[in-house]
């Protein structure tokens, strides 16, 4: 028994992975997070972002999206909300403050995983351009002679696996940047960028 179109498949990859891989607020605030806690620090942002995505995907295919668009007071709460939690976040870590910002003195970490999982969650679902993007891109790619639950779920597997993918392009680096710029006493400097990119995420999503 089929489950998926192979043909639409090898279109399908390629084309998600260049989108995915073109800057937008996810990839921002991952190369942002490399930057300020590091790659392994920055992965549990991703589960939250990936589970966000997710759900996106999801909702867009089952029709949900369109429902939700048509009422945009769900978003508006959402996006402002998130844009100013990232936006306070970016504040204080311009300021070389904050549980996110790099310590001067012994460059410790001290955020919650939960916390950096919500992040990426609530940047994920907060996100308009996302669920018309996934309205847009998901339904040219569905067999409707086909049944919708194996299609979903192989299409659903590549587009978690190629953003996650991306997540860690960009995360690695702000990781490797971070280091270049520890090695160069350049503390306050990193801090400055990192805080400059979260409130430009913040401000992204507020107004999108």
């Amino acid at each position: 028994m089929d489950y998926i179109n192979l043909s639409i498949l090898a279109v399908f990859i390629p084309t998600f992975f260049f989108v995915s891989l073109t800057p937008g607020m996810c990839m921002t605030l991952s190369l942002s997070m490399g930057m300020s806690i590091g790659l392994k620090k920055t992965l549990f942002m991703m589960y939250g972002e990936l589970f966000g995505v997710a759900l996106v995907a999801t909702a867009s295919v089952i029709g949900v999206a369109t429902i939700m668009l048509q009422y945009p007071q769900v978003f508006v709460v959402l996006k402002y909300g998130g844009g100013i939690y990232l936006s306070y976040l970016g504040i204080s870590m311009w300021l070389s403050r904050g549980k996110m910002a790099l310590n001067l003195e012994k460059c410790a970490y001290d955020i919650s995983n939960k916390n950096l999982a919500m992040q990426g969650f609530v940047t994920a679902i907060a996100n308009p351009k996302g669920w018309a993007f996934f309205i847009a891109l998901l339904p040219p790619f569905i067999n409707d002679k086909l049944d919708l639950t194996p299609q979903l779920s192989i299409l659903l597997f590549f587009i978690l696996l190629l953003e996650f993918i991306c997540l860690i392009i960009y995360a690695s680096g702000g990781s490797t940047l971070r280091k270049l710029l520890q090695n160069s006493s350049n503390v306050r400097l990193l801090n400055k960028i990192a805080g400059s990119m979260m409130i430009g995420v913040g401000i992204w999503l507020a107004l999108s």
